[in-house]
């Protein structure tokens, strides 16, 4: 049976040299989006899940206190050089987002982005997600959805056992995922490809 985790942490490691060229302007106009809807503080203490090579980096504020973590070494490379040529200081570390190696309510903020969909666990990711967020903490998604009003299709589920090895889930819906991990859904707004790709603020219910 296949390692799911260790095919993520393969393939994207495979994928890390040329990730930037792929998702760097495609994605720049859904970052932002997405991070203008939370609402920061100065001191907040932010944890990037699936922080990639680090593109959520530019678009944050100075004045926070931001962790990012990656299931990828390669990734989690190419982050802290990113991180220094912004003169940013980030504490990055390689770990799975299924097993998060922080204390309980650590965290004001923790962003997902391009994340849900790839994870081979989202349930266990969003749980965890939780477990380290504080009661009055935000988590702010962005990602390709399903409809939440309908269960994906025959054709598209045949089309997922293709890209769901490659890249990408394309049949996990938003709502039931992370309101079945406890969130309460407060924005949910469409951000790229009609509304494929959404951006949404969620509470700790």
């Amino acid at each position: 049976m296949l390692n799911t985790t260790a095919w993520n942490r393969l393939r994207y490691s495979l994928y890390a040299p040329v990730y930037d060229l792929v998702a760097a302007r495609a994605f720049r106009r859904a970052r932002r989006l997405a991070l203008e809807a939370v609402h920061w503080r100065q001191g907040q203490r932010v944890l990037l899940v699936g922080a990639g090579t680090g593109l959520d980096l530019p678009c944050l504020p100075r004045d926070i206190e931001v962790h990012a973590i990656d299931i990828s070494p390669v990734m989690i490379a190419r982050l802290e050089a990113r991180a220094d040529r912004h003169g940013l200081d980030v504490i990055a570390a390689t770990m799975d987002a299924a097993r998060l190696a922080y204390p309980d309510a650590h965290f004001d903020v923790v962003v997902m982005h391009l994340i849900v969909a790839v994870m081979p666990d989202p349930k266990a990711g969003l749980s965890e997600a939780h477990r380290v967020l504080a009661e009055d903490g935000q988590l702010c998604v962005m990602d390709k959805f399903q409809s939440d009003a309908r269960p994906a299709g025959l054709g598209r589920r045949l089309v997922n056992m293709v890209t769901s090895f490659l890249a990408t889930d394309i049949t996990r819906q938003a709502r039931p995922l992370l309101e079945g991990a406890g969130f309460i859904v407060e924005h949910d707004t469409p951000v790229m490809m009609g509304s494929l790709f959404r951006a949404l603020l969620a509470r700790k219910a």
